[in-house]
């Protein structure tokens, strides 16, 4: 498989989709340096795929240095970067008239900020090699809106922009790829603060979401191309999801 012995990079590890790619690409014999905020979790996360190549570092996306350290660890440890998996997200849906401007700007500094940050860690380290992929988070709200995910679907129609931009600029050198899933079973409904919409989004994912495990799927996937095939999108939902 092309995914063995590669070393990739993935934020937002701790649980959902980064904790099951991670797992999913440590089973295939990738290189693994995953960040996520909650040490604790990233500890439990590398002793239970021991004696996986895993390696943590407690990294908050909203900063770059914290980013930049991670990556640095990559090469340090490993001395290349194949694959940035920028993963880590927030979801705080709200009506715009609620006025949640701070989790507006938590999610524009997590869901778009986060994701050019480790852009520009990786940029000159993949330049410099001749090679890379980029992988992000999107999502189905950054091509479907509903009422309540304006701020959400308007940081993942962002990310669009800035992954097919970084696919423009760098064609024939780093590959690229959108991973755009649907209803996911994974814990991102906590970051929702109105308690209807919640319950709501909770009750959804639970009942027909996909598994976390299906979107890492569709990473490795991605991964597992030959050089010259470019993955640039993969759009994902439960079969029983109608938007």
């Amino acid at each position: 498989m092309a995914i063995k012995g590669k070393v990739v990079v993935i934020t937002g590890a701790s649980s959902g989709i980064g904790a099951a790619t991670t797992r999913r690409l440590a089973q295939a014999g990738a290189k693994l340096v995953i960040g996520a905020r909650r040490k604790d979790r990233l500890e439990d996360l590398v002793t239970a795929l021991a004696p996986a190549e895993v390696i943590y570092q407690v990294t908050d996306v909203t900063d770059k240095k914290q980013v930049q350290s991670l990556v640095n660890l990559a090469v340090e440890k490993f001395g290349r970067v194949d694959v940035l998996f920028n993963n880590a997200g927030l979801m705080p849906l709200s009506e715009l008239n609620e006025l949640k401007v701070n989790e507006w700007e938590q999610m524009i500094d997590v869901n778009i900020k986060g994701v050019l940050y480790g852009i520009a860690a990786v940029l000159p380290i993949m330049e410099k090699q001749g090679s890379g992929h980029v992988i992000t988070t999107d999502s189905v709200a950054g091509h479907v809106i509903h009422p309540g995910t304006a701020v959400y679907s308007g940081t993942k129609w962002a990310i669009q922009a800035i992954m097919d931009g970084l696919r423009q600029e760098q064609a024939g050198k780093i590959r690229t790829t959108m991973i755009s899933p649907g209803a996911v079973n994974t814990e991102l409904y906590r970051t929702i603060t109105n308690e209807k919409k919640r319950q709501q989004i909770k009750n959804d994912e639970q009942t027909s979401g996909l598994a976390a495990e299906d979107v890492a799927n569709a990473v490795a996937y991605a991964i597992d191309q030959p050089n010259n095939v470019g993955i640039n999108e993969i759009l994902l939902r439960p079969i029983t999801q109608q938007r």
